[in-house]
């Protein structure tokens, strides 16, 4: 692997005008003063780097759910999943994960199967870290089955500075574990419900990786 790979990252399109509106800016303000100038590209990189597009490399092995997003594993406690998505009114396991303005934003499936269901539920913008924000922030919900019929919840939920979720995915879609599937803007978090009965493997606390991070493991269950 080159060494330059291992510090310049890929965008997501989802950035270019961004990066471009900072870049315009700074190019004014360096015409005010190089202090400024100085700023306004600082800001630039920073924002060239927020939207940043990683290759991941998921776990080859069946059974496993990952980590939907990079960040900081924040919540874990039973809560019954958005009411939009159609589930039975159960407490499941919630796993949260706070993602900060320097985190990629780039959300990953956490198993492979089915999008049968997308839900979005406009809201408040608390901060993302709050356990109030799973239920009062703007939210996207995406329920996923997999092939043996177990269901999860994935939830993007918009922070206290995020204002736009971006889904890319449609129900009906078929998905594998470590696929994109939508990112936020600027600074959120995601929240996982696991199946029924399935114990995380993760604590509060610890750092995730989207898409490589193991947050549970269904194999105990099929054995």
């Amino acid at each position: 692997m080159p060494m330059t790979s291992t510090f310049i990252k890929p965008m997501h399109p989802e950035g270019i005008r961004f990066v471009a509106i900072f870049a315009a800016i700074t190019v004014v303000l360096w015409l005010v003063s190089d202090f400024l100038g100085l700023v306004g590209l600082g800001l630039t990189i920073w924002c060239y780097y927020f939207f940043r597009d990683p290759e991941r490399v998921p776990p080859d092995r069946d059974g496993l759910i990952l980590s939907p997003a990079d960040g900081i594993v924040s919540i874990i406690e039973p809560a019954v999943p958005p009411t939009e998505l159609g589930m039975p009114d159960e407490p499941l396991t919630r796993v949260s994960v706070f993602m900060s303005v320097f985190n990629c934003h780039v959300n990953r499936v956490p198993v492979s199967g089915e999008i049968t269901g997308i839900a979005y539920h406009p809201g408040k913008f608390f901060n993302a870290s709050l356990d109030k924000a799973s239920a009062e922030n703007e939210r996207n919900s995406l329920r996923i089955r997999r092939d043996d019929g177990r269901e999860l919840a994935v939830v993007q939920i918009a922070g206290l500075v995020a204002r736009r979720i971006v889904c890319f995915v449609e129900p009906g879609a078929r998905m594998a574990a470590g696929d994109r599937f939508g990112l936020i803007r600027f600074g959120s978090r995601l929240d996982v419900y696991l199946p029924r009965g399935t114990a995380p493997l993760v604590r509060v606390g610890q750092t995730m990786v989207a898409g490589e991070t193991v947050l549970a493991d269904l194999t105990p269950l099929e054995e």
